[in-house]
């Protein structure tokens, strides 16, 4: 039996609920999934991205209530150190919380350039100019932590909460077929074959398609 309640919305759509997904599953954390209805008030300015600190994901658990992608992932580490959600050697933690706060309170021009859309992939799909900055600044995050740790994850041999920070633009890089390096597709298609992301992408193509309305908003 679940001890813990994960809050989400939309699967196909919500990035910031993947994260707190991913980190709940990286923990080891069992949790029972409670889905907010799509015409919520708050989860559709969580699904537009006006904010990442919206309360979705919110991670209820033995009296704590967590939201912010960060926060959880700083109460599961807590709680779970020896899951491994940080790398052990402190210059390596230091760098992935850097990272992970990076993507997490920045980017703005990717996410309105590129919505995640689980459902779809595009042959061609244009990029304005203000992403393209956004794009350079992830490749080059990702190329320095993998030539520094070894790959195939950004911190080395297994994922951590970088990974599951970064998860959804691998994705939105995947689906808009981004120009990229082979750095950056080689771990895109690292992201996209994890256990955790194909069993999220299956129950995100499952989804009712009720979210047209949001498409033309983006």
């Amino acid at each position: 039996m679940a001890v813990a309640e994960l809050t989400l919305s939309s699967k196909n759509y919500s990035s910031w609920s993947l994260r707190g997904w991913l980190l709940c599953r990286l923990a080891g954390l069992e949790v029972a999934e409670k889905l907010i209805a799509l015409d919520d008030p708050e989860n559709r300015a969580e699904l537009l991205l006006l904010s990442p600190s919206v309360l979705v994901p919110r991670l209820t658990h033995e009296g704590a209530s967590v939201w912010d992608t960060l926060a959880i992932a700083e109460y599961l580490h807590e709680l779970y150190p020896q899951a491994g959600m940080y790398p052990a050697d402190r210059i390596a933690r230091a760098h992935c919380r850097s990272v992970s706060g990076e993507i997490h309170s920045g980017f703005a021009n990717l996410r309105s350039a590129l919505p995640m859309n689980l459902k779809v992939r595009h042959a061609r799909f244009p990029i304005f100019s203000g992403a393209k900055a956004d794009i350079e600044r992830i490749e080059t995050i990702w190329a320095e932590c993998l030539d520094s740790h070894g790959g195939p994850w950004l911190f080395g041999k297994a994922p951590t909460v970088a990974d599951a920070m970064f998860a959804p633009v691998a994705q939105r890089f995947l689906t808009y077929a981004v120009p990229v390096s082979q750095t950056t597709a080689a771990y895109c298609q690292t992201i996209n074959d994890w256990s955790l992301m194909r069993e999220w992408i299956k129950a995100a193509r499952a989804e009712p398609e009720e979210m047209a309305e949001l498409e033309v908003e983006f």
